[in-house]
C-alpha cells in the first residue's frame, strides 16, 4: 500500500493531513500527485466521479509548489458554484497548516468584492473563485493573472452545463500561454473535449474507472409508480430507511419547495435549496444539512452543484433529469470516498424507456424494487427503535436522583406490559398511518392494458364528452399519447374513455368522458411539463362535423371559387 510520503508530500503536509484523517492516496491522487509535485508533465486531463478525492490530488501539489516568498497569484482554480468553491478554499488552508505564508483567497458571488480584492492584494498566491465573479474582477483590473502558473478546472462539465463557457474562455484568454492547465471532470461532453483542444498541449489524460460512468459503490434501484403517487411514494421510501440521509432532486424550483413543505409538513427533518433562496439562506440551509440537522435535503440539479458531502446515504431522484448525464452527478453523490451508496428513482411508465438509456449509459443495471408495504415500513421502524434502545448509553449520573421515584410509578407494570408500553408510544403513529395504506407499485404491463381497455371501451355519443383546452402544443413535442398518459397517471383512474385529440402549435384539445369532468380538472391543478406549467381548461363543444360540411359548401358556393355546375362535371368526365 503506497503513502502520501512515497508520493512525494513533504513532510509539514503530511502533519497536517494527518490531523485531517489522511491515510492512504485515493486513486486519483496516486495518479495525479506525482505529477504535478515533480512537474513530469504540462497538461493534464483528469476523469474522475464527484466524491474521488481530486480536491487533494491538486491541492496537495499546488500547497507544496506554492513560491511563499513572492506575492502574485500563481494557482487559480476554477470551479462552478459558490459553495465549490470555498470548500476547496477551505480544504486549501487546513492543507497548509504547517506550511507558513500560504495565502488563500476565495472569490465568489453574493459575497463583499472589496474584502476579495483586499485579500488578493495582500498577497494571495492562490486563488479559489467562480468564473463570474473572477471576470468581474479581472474587467475591474482588481487582480491581474499574467503570472500565473497553473490553472485548474474543477468539475468543467458543470461549469460548462450551468453557461460558463463564455467567462471560461475569457478568463483562459488573460492567462500567459505558457502555463500548466488540469482539467478535472466527471464526463467528457464534447464541450469539455472543445475546452481541453483549444487551451490545452497535448494533455495527457488519467481515467479513474470507465468514462461517463457512475461510481462504483452506488447501487441504482427504481420504483414504478402512478405519477399522482409520487409523494406517497417518496414518503414510504424516506420511513423504510430510518437512518437515511439523502438529497432528493427535483427539476423545478417551484416542486423542489412544494416538495419540501409537504416533507416538512408532516414531520420529517427536510428542507429545500434552489435558486429563489438568498445566499443566506441558501447558508443557512447547508450548514443545517452538513450537521445533519437535516435528513433531507430537496434541491434542484442547479442549486446542488458543488456541494461537497461525503457521507450521504441515499439520493432519490423525484424527477428523472431531462439529460442523462445530470443523473450521473447526481448519483455520483452517494457512495463517496470508500462509502456505499444508493441511487433511487421514482418513476412512471412512460419514464421506462429513459431507464433503459441511463443503463446503457452507466453500463449498470437498475433493480426493480416494490414499494414497500405499511407492514414492511413499522417491522423496520420498530427494530431501529430496539436497536436504537439497546445502544444508547445511559448516563446515571444524571439520571440517578429520579429513579426511586419512576421505578415507584412504573411497578405495577410487568416486564411484558412495559415493553408493550414503551414501543406504543413512540410507534402509535406509524402503526396508525400505516393501518390501511393502499398499493402504490404501478404493474409492469400497464401501457398494454391500458391500450386495451381503450380499445374494449364503447364509443360515447359526443353529449357524453367534455372538451378541454391545454396550454401544450407540437412546439412542446405533445404527442395524443402524451395527453393520454397524463389524464391516466394525473387521475389515476385507468379507465376513463378519452374521445377525440386534437394537437395544435401552441394548445392543444381532448375529450373525455363527462362523468370524470371534475377529476381531469382537479389532477391538471399545479402540475408541470418540462419546467412549465400546465392549464387544463374546460373548452366549448366543437362544431359537429355535418354543420361544417353544410357550411363549407355553401360558401364555396357562393364564393368567387364555386364549384362547377353537375353538368359540366359530367361532360369533362368523358
Amino acid at each position: 500500500m503506497i503513502s502520501f510520503a512515497e508520493l512525494g508530500v513533504e513532510k509539514n503536509i503530511l502533519d497536517a493531513i494527518e490531523e485531517l484523517g489522511f491515510v492512504k492516496p485515493m486513486p486519483v491522487q496516486e495518479e495525479v500527485i506525482p505529477q504535478l509535485i515533480q512537474k513530469v508533465s504540462g497538461d493534464i486531463v483528469a476523469l474522475a466521479q464527484t466524491g474521488t478525492g481530486k480536491t487533494a490530488a491538486f491541492g496537495l501539489p499546488i500547497i507544496q509548489n506554492t513560491q511563499t516568498n513572492k506575492n502574485h497569484v500563481q494557482y487559480l482554480i476554477l470551479s462552478p458554484t459558490r459553495e465549490l468553491c470555498v470548500q476547496i478554499a477551505d480544504d486549501l488552508i487546513s492543507f497548509s497548516k504547517y506550511k507558513k505564508g500560504v495565502k488563500v483567497a476565495a472569490v465568489f458571488g453574493g459575497s463583499s468584492m472589496e474584502r476579495q480584492i483586499k485579500m488578493i492584494k495582500q498577497g494571495a498566491q492562490i486563488i479559489s473563485a467562480t468564473p463570474g465573479r473572477l471576470l468581474d474582477l479581472i474587467k475591474r483590473k482588481a487582480v491581474k493573472l499574467s503570472k500565473i502558473d497553473t490553472v485548474i478546472l474543477d468539475e468543467a462539465d458543470e461549469m460548462l452545463n450551468m453557461g460558463f463557457r463564455d467567462e471560461l474562455e475569457a478568463i483562459l484568454q488573460n492567462t500567459p500561454e505558457h502555463k500548466n492547465t488540469l482539467l478535472f471532470s466527471a464526463t467528457m461532453p464534447k464541450e469539455v473535449l472543445a475546452i481541453s483542444k483549444n487551451y490545452m498541449h497535448d494533455p495527457i489524460e488519467i481515467t479513474i474507472g470507465k468514462k461517463n460512468v457512475g461510481a462504483e459503490n452506488v447501487k441504482h434501484e427504481y420504483y414504478m409508480v402512478h405519477a399522482k403517487d409520487r409523494y406517497l411514494a417518496l414518503k414510504r421510501i424516506a420511513d423504510y430507511y430510518p437512518e437515511i440521509y439523502g438529497i432528493i432532486f427535483c427539476r423545478t424550483r417551484k416542486e423542489t419547495q412544494e416538495v419540501a413543505d409537504m416533507l416538512i409538513k408532516d414531520g420529517y427533518n427536510a428542507d429545500s435549496l434552489h435558486g429563489d433562496l438568498s445566499q443566506a439562506q441558501r447558508d443557512n440551509v447547508m450548514n443545517k444539512f452538513r450537521i445533519k440537522h437535516l435528513r433531507l435535503l430537496v434541491a434542484t440539479d442547479v442549486a446542488a452543484r458543488g456541494l461537497d458531502v461525503d457521507n450521504l446515504s441515499h439520493i432519490i431522484n423525484y424527477n428523472l433529469p431531462d439529460e442523462l448525464e445530470i443523473y450521473t452527478h447526481r448519483s455520483g453523490r452517494t457512495g463517496r470516498a470508500g462509502r456505499t451508496g444508493t441511487s433511487i428513482v421514482i418513476a412512471n411508465m412512460r419514464e421506462k424507456k429513459k431507464i433503459k438509456d441511463i443503463e446503457r449509459l452507466l453500463n449498470k443495471n437498475f433493480e426493480l424494487k416494490e414499494i414497500p408495504s405499511g407492514r414492511a415500513i413499522c417491522e423496520k421502524q420498530l427494530y431501529h427503535l430496539i436497536d436504537r434502545m439497546e445502544k444508547v448509553v445511559v448516563d446515571y449520573s444524571e439520571i440517578e436522583s429520579f429513579l426511586p421515584n419512576i421505578f415507584k410509578k412504573l411497578e405495577w407494570l410487568d416486564r411484558e406490559e412495559l415493553i408493550k408500553k414503551f414501543v406504543s408510544l413512540e410507534f402509535n403513529r406509524f402503526l396508525a398511518y400505516y393501518k390501511n395504506t393502499k398499493e402504490l407499485n404501478a404493474p409492469s404491463d400497464k401501457q398494454s392494458r391500458d391500450r386495451q381497455s381503450r380499445e374494449k371501451q364503447p364509443r360515447l355519443d359526443s353529449s357524453e364528452y367534455s372538451r378541454f383546452f391545454i396550454n401544450l402544443g407540437k412546439r412542446d413535442n405533445i404527442k395524443p399519447v402524451n395527453i393520454i398518459g397524463m389524464v391516466n397517471d394525473f387521475t389515476g383512474i385507468r379507465d376513463i374513455n378519452i374521445g377525440e385529440i386534437e394537437i395544435l402549435n401552441n394548445f392543444s384539445f381532448f375529450e373525455t368522458d363527462r362523468k370524470y369532468e371534475d377529476d381531469v380538472l382537479k389532477s391538471f391543478r399545479n402540475k408541470e411539463r418540462n419546467g412549465r406549467e400546465i392549464n387544463v381548461e374546460v373548452s366549448e363543444k366543437k362544431k359537429s362535423s355535418k354543420r361544417k360540411k353544410d357550411k363549407s359548401k355553401k360558401k364555396k358556393q357562393t364564393g368567387t371559387n364555386a364549384a362547377p355546375p353537375k353538368k359540366l362535371l359530367r361532360k369533362r368526365r368523358r
